[in-house]
């Protein structure tokens, strides 16, 4: 494998690991801004098409501005791009929606953050990447974490055989953005291109099965509404993606994979700061219990390509 640490200094890759963290924190966000398009009456596949094009639309201008080459691709390659774009995100995305549907928020995003684990066992079969005491140790952390700050504990909770099923294909859809993204990136792309084509193919993925009308209502509705659908898709989208791609050119794939689980600890602050949600006992020591992960890795020592 070509090094994602080689010839980087150790300050590079602590700015790559504070960069997927960043995208994690982004991603947490992203309830925040969702529930305005909810109240609007847009279903979740919708707003992940929104995204899509958002995405595609703004880093298609800036590449074509800042620099064109980076919209080169070769044929032999697309398949990458078909992976990040439609077998993660698209994928992934009808996965969870389902999973929401069969069971609960809490019970679906714990199944999705099953992620991690797959992303790691995986990239020690692909990328030969090493499975550390350190690294065991921070991915359990990381887990049993993201299980108490989704309250998936407290006993209420009915969990169907086909929901567990969709959960965990939302949990290997989620995991599949970071070997795809990995492949890319070994094959000399950029991060800006692996994310713009991404979002192409997440796009054409999703074009044939979404309903289009209520979207292009709200997107035309009013010039606020155009500024919060582009800002939205730059702060949870495009931003995120490409920190967190940029990140795996000198992390881990397992390993910033295990620092974005960040994104449910975010997203739990954000509901107690911002939206007046209660925080239990549970939700706080599964707070707790992340940030131990992070710093558990922030310890270990980069390994060596």
């Amino acid at each position: 494998m070509r090094g994602y640490s080689g010839g980087k200094g150790n300050a590079q890759i602590r700015a790559a690991e504070a960069s997927v963290v960043a995208a994690g924190c982004m991603w947490g966000s992203m309830g925040l801004w969702v529930r305005r398009f909810s109240a609007e009456g847009l279903g979740s596949m919708q707003i992940l098409a929104l995204r899509a094009v958002v995405a595609v639309l703004v880093l298609g201008i800036f590449l074509s501005i800042y620099n064109r080459e980076l919209l080169r691709v070769r044929l032999r390659d697309l398949w990458c791009f078909f992976g990040t774009g439609v077998c993660s995100l698209l994928f992934f995305g009808y996965c969870y929606n389902r999973t929401i549907l069969l069971t609960s928020l809490s019970i679906a995003a714990i199944l999705l953050y099953t992620a991690p684990v797959i992303v790691t066992v995986l990239s020690f079969f692909l990328f030969k990447e090493k499975m550390t005491c350190r690294k065991a140790l921070a991915l359990l952390l990381a887990f049993a974490g993201c299980v108490l700050v989704t309250g998936v504990l407290d006993g209420t909770h009915a969990v169907s055989a086909l929901g567990i099923l969709t959960g965990l294909g939302s949990g290997f859809g989620y995991a599949l953005y970071s070997i795809f993204s990995r492949f890319a990136l070994e094959r000399g792309y950029h991060p800006l291109t692996v994310t713009f084509y991404t979002f192409v193919f997440t796009f054409a993925g999703a074009l044939p099965i979404t309903d289009w009308p209520p979207i292009l209502r709200f997107v035309a509705g009013r010039l606020g509404d155009l500024a919060y659908c582009i800002a939205y898709g730059i702060v949870t989208t495009a931003l995120p993606y490409i920190l967190y791609t940029l990140g795996l050119r000198c992390v881990e794939t397992g390993r910033a994979s295990i620092m974005a689980t960040v994104e449910p600890v975010v997203a739990t602050l954000i509901g107690v700061f911002a939206l007046g949600e209660r925080m239990t006992v549970m939700n706080a020591a599964g707070v707790l219990l992340v940030l131990a992960a992070l710093v558990t890795l922030g310890r270990e020592k980069a390994p060596a390509p």
